[in-house]
């Protein structure tokens, strides 16, 4: 077999980077809070921003930096995020459940 070329083997792992940032970009619109139908619940909307500050980036692990926190329904909260260390926009949705008795 021929070596490859640097630059082939260069764009070959360009290539498959792209593909594991949008396989994970996939993933985390799949999980809790990736997507409007699938939000997270908390029970009052002084914990949304503590929670977000919790979680971590799907692409490289790092914290997130709220940018905007919005409210398109009632009880519904979507919030603007961007990981401080890759850049990454991301938001993330909430529903305000209260657990008020019978």
């Amino acid at each position: 077999m021929s070596k490859q070329r640097p630059r082939t083997a260069r764009r070959i792992e360009e290539r498959a980077a792209r593909k594991l940032v949008r396989d994970r970009e996939k993933l985390a619109a799949l999980l809790p809070g990736g997507a409007r139908e699938r939000p997270i619940e908390v029970p009052s909307s002084s914990v949304i921003e503590v929670r977000v500050e919790s979680m971590p980036c799907p692409q490289c692990e790092g914290r997130y930096r709220l940018r905007e926190h919005e409210a398109p329904a009632p009880g519904l909260r979507r919030v603007d995020v961007t990981c401080r260390n890759c850049g990454a926009p991301r938001s993330l949705w909430f529903r305000i459940v209260t657990d008020e008795p019978n």
